[in-house]
């Protein structure tokens, strides 16, 4: 009895555990085989896999079955991650597990950029696998006397996972996503990412915002900061768009008090990496595993914030994004990082949109609205926008969209590029009717305008070449005209710039 038990239960693991290699082998990039790993990630891999086996053995009690839903689930895992290595040039990690809800909720934001076979042929066969293995494969408690063997081999399998998985404490990632995929492997990788999450880093405000000077709140400057979504200089990469796309925004560098090309810690997308490194002036070196998505436990009411700090300055701090408020959390995060109001998709009307999201145009006349205001109190906005968010294949162009935006024709399958060059035309809009508004507003004022990471745009990198993944960024001032050539920065230590040049102005 206790023979055949047990036959039947460690064959399928010992197959399934051989199986395991073949599909990590699928990665996009591959790791390292077995035996090049350090040790200890050979021992996270097995531990994982044998704790992933023992769940579905207590859900299932069929072993087999227990082995397959083990892998479809590495399957899974392995398909997201190529294509968001395809589409982000990074891996999944442990951070994006998050996601996978987020998909639920906002399926246009993450599904067109997986294939639909790669999501209906797994879902055809899992139905199928579960169909085969309850009319084939008999449960281990089928046999009289077998439950006491079934407790104990679950105990087994637990105890032994458990202690493989505690030699990732030996591992030490240095949170280059691929490279320490192809250095430990896997299920290494997302053991190794799930126990940093635990450890916060000690952060430290750099802002060196000035301290008050006693001067009333009517003679400090209104601030504006635009975060354009996606937004770059696409001429400079792609020359067959028209010069005058961004002739605004042109003009403005041509006053700015500082502008040039601004190093982001994002591509793609991971929008909210790019916010924090603003808003909180952290450097991705600084942050260890929370620099994958900073809102999921490291924004705190204790993270530093030069937005806090305005606002013990006496300024009024609002911020206007307009999506769904709960998306990263941010109707959370954000007042903890010291905004005094939230304004989201709720305050703008199905006329306000332009394609799928709310337009460029509406953020502004929003902006300009509460710049309009009879509070005395200096205020700072800080605009996160959202029309030129992906994904741009889903939307139509047509032909005469082309001639307005580009000089020459493009191959075919660089439409997206006419998309994403006619949001650019609605984002330099944006910036000429905000910054036409201060020319004339009645007490000092500046506008920081920069982009948060540049688009998906897999089609056109692959055809006409990639962009250097920098985005563009300027400092103004309504009443300073600037003359300062190009300067490159980086995105955490743009704020700090902002207010030094703000306050010197």
């Amino acid at each position: 009895m206790i023979e055949a038990f047990f036959e039947a239960l460690w064959l399928p693991f010992l197959i399934g555990m051989a199986l395991t290699w073949g599909v990590e082998y699928l990665l996009v990039p591959r790791p390292v085989a077995p035996w090049r790993r350090p040790l200890a990630a050979t021992a996270v891999h097995l531990g994982a896999w044998t704790l992933a086996f023992a769940f579905e053995l207590l859900l299932f009690r069929r072993p087999y079955f227990a082995v397959a839903n083990v892998l479809a689930v590495q399957l899974l895992i392995v398909l997201v991650s190529n294509a968001k290595f395809q589409a982000l040039r990074e891996p999944f990690v442990f951070p994006d597990f998050e996601y996978f809800t987020d998909a639920i909720r906002h399926p246009r934001l993450y599904l067109p950029f997986v294939s639909m076979w790669a999501i209906a042929l797994p879902a055809v066969g899992y139905a199928g696998l579960c169909y085969a293995a309850f009319l084939l494969e008999p449960s281990l408690l089928d046999a009289p006397g077998s439950g006491g063997y079934y407790v104990f081999a679950l105990a087994a399998l637990t105890a032994i996972g458990l202690i493989l998985c505690a030699g990732g404490c030996r591992l030490r990632p240095d949170f280059d996503a691929q490279r320490d995929l192809v250095r430990f492997g896997l299920f290494a990788s997302l053991v190794c990412y799930w126990r940093a999450e635990r450890t916060v880093p000690a952060l430290t405000d750099d802002f060196g915002f000035p301290p008050s000077d006693g001067s009333t709140g009517t003679s400090m400057p209104d601030l504006i900061s635009i975060q354009s979504e996606s937004f770059f200089d696409a001429r400079q990469t792609y020359p067959t768009l028209r010069k005058d796309l961004l002739s605004e925004f042109d003009i403005l560098c041509a006053e700015s008090l500082r502008h040039g090309a601004l190093i982001v810690p994002a591509w793609g997308a991971n929008t909210v990496r790019s916010e924090f490194a603003f808003l909180a002036g952290q450097s991705q070196g600084d942050l260890g595993v929370h620099r994958f998505n900073p809102y999921r436990r490291l924004a705190t009411s204790t993270t530093p914030s030069f937005v806090r700090l305005l606002r013990t300055q006496g300024y009024r701090t609002v911020c206007i994004h307009p999506y769904h408020a709960t998306f990263y959390r941010r109707n959370v995060v954000l007042p903890m990082l010291g905004f005094d109001e939230f304004i989201d998709m709720a305050a703008f009307a199905q006329e306000d949109r332009q394609g799928p999201y709310v337009g460029d145009k509406a953020v502004a006349e929003k902006v300009i609205a509460m710049l309009r205001r009879s509070d005395p109190r200096p205020l700072y906005v800080h605009v996160i926008t959202m029309e030129n968010h992906g994904p741009l294949h889903w939307e139509q162009v047509v032909p005469e969209e082309y001639r307005a935006v580009a000089t020459q024709p493009l191959p075919d399958n660089c439409s997206d590029l006419i998309v994403y060059a006619r949001h650019l035309r609605n984002a330099d809009a944006m910036f000429s009717c905000i910054a036409g508004y201060l020319r004339e507003h009645d007490r000092p004022a500046s506008l920081c305008v920069y982009g948060d990471h540049v688009p998906i745009m897999a089609h056109v990198y692959r055809t006409l070449g990639e962009p250097p993944g920098t985005t563009p960024y300027l400092i103004w001032h309504n009443r300073v005209a600037g003359c300062s050539g190009e300067q490159p920065a980086a995105l955490e230590g743009l704020a700090s710039i902002w207010l030094r040049e703000c306050y010197l102005a």
